[in-house]
This record gives C-alpha cells, sequence and structure tokens, in this order.
C-alpha cells in the first residue's frame, strides 16, 4: 500500500517525496563527488537521471517539478550551471518531459525516452546558441560549445534508454 496524501491540485506521495529528496541530495552533494571521484560526475547528466527515474517511478507532475527545480536548485547550492544555463537546462529536461509522455501515446517507451532525450537535447543546444549570439552566455577562451563530448551524451543516452526498457517491459511482464 502506497501512503500519500491528497491534494487536488498535487498527489503527493511517499514515494515521490522520497525520490525528490534523493534527488535534491544528490545534487547538493554533487560538488563533493566531484571532487572525490576520479571523472567528473555532470558527465553522466545527473539531473536527466533523476527526472526520468521520477518518470518511471513516480507521476508526471513530479517529473515536471524536478525537470523544473533541479538546475535551478543546483545553482542555488552550488553556483553551477550559471543562473542563465540553469534555466535553459531546466527547458531542456521540461521539454524532455513533455515530449516523452507525448510520444509514449504513439510509441515504445525506449524510442520516446531516446528521442525525447535527443529533441530536448536539440532544444538546448538551440537555445544556447542563440543565447551565446545574444551575448547572454559567454564561452571561455578555448572553452566548447558542446560542454560534453556527444559521444559521451549518446552512451548516456542509451544507457537511459536502456534502463526505461528494462523498467517498462518487466512493468509490462508483470501486470501480464
Amino acid at each position: 500500500m502506497q501512503a500519500s496524501i491528497q491534494n487536488p491540485a498535487l498527489k503527493v506521495t511517499l514515494k515521490s517525496a522520497l525520490l525528490d529528496g534523493f534527488a535534491l541530495a544528490f545534487i547538493y552533494l554533487m560538488p563533493t563527488f566531484s571532487h572525490i571521484l576520479p571523472f567528473p560526475v555532470y558527465f553522466i547528466e545527473p539531473m536527466r537521471i533523476m527526472v526520468v527515474l521520477a518518470m518511471m517511478h513516480t507521476h508526471r507532475n513530479n517529473a515536471y517539478i524536478l525537470a523544473l527545480t533541479l538546475p535551478v536548485f543546483s545553482f542555488v547550492i552550488a553556483t553551477h550551471p550559471v543562473f542563465f544555463k540553469a534555466l535553459l537546462i531546466a527547458i531542456e529536461l521540461t521539454a524532455m518531459v513533455g515530449i516523452f509522455y507525448l510520444l509514449r501515446r504513439h510509441m515504445q517507451g525506449v524510442i520516446a525516452i531516446f528521442t525525447a532525450i535527443i529533441l530536448g537535447k536539440g532544444l538546448y543546444y538551440a537555445m544556447k546558441f542563440f543565447s551565446v549570439q545574444w551575448g547572454l552566455i559567454t564561452l571561455r577562451p578555448n572553452e566548447s560549445f558542446v560542454g560534453i563530448a556527444l559521444w559521451i551524451q549518446l552512451i548516456t543516452t542509451v544507457v537511459i534508454s536502456g534502463y526505461v526498457w528494462f523498467f517498462l517491459n518487466k512493468k509490462k511482464n508483470a501486470n501480464g
């Protein structure tokens, strides 16, 4: 049985609250993880992972809330990414959630999440391009426009899509 507090505007469950708390703690501790571990943790796209976990294990509203708030929370706690870039990431993650739920009606979950991630990243890079052109974001000398190598982003996207495939197939098999 799942404990829940009923609110007409937003259904809050214990599972959602625990996942949100874990996500916020993980993002809060991200700078520490980055200093302790031998590789930059942000390469695995932890905010995206947390939002996808919310999409699979809680409900749509919770996924939207995390997509909107995790980047801003990261800026407030660690001042990384810079505020305007945090807003772009929030828009990207929110678009990914919306695209996934829209596509999920018409195609398999693994294809929907893969496409949603790619389209969200496309939106992010388009917004970032215009932000750089308009002077809203400045790149440091020798800084690449693409922060994380595209091949690493592709691997992360495939792994996340694989998780969604595994989770949805397990759920489908459990339901018969």
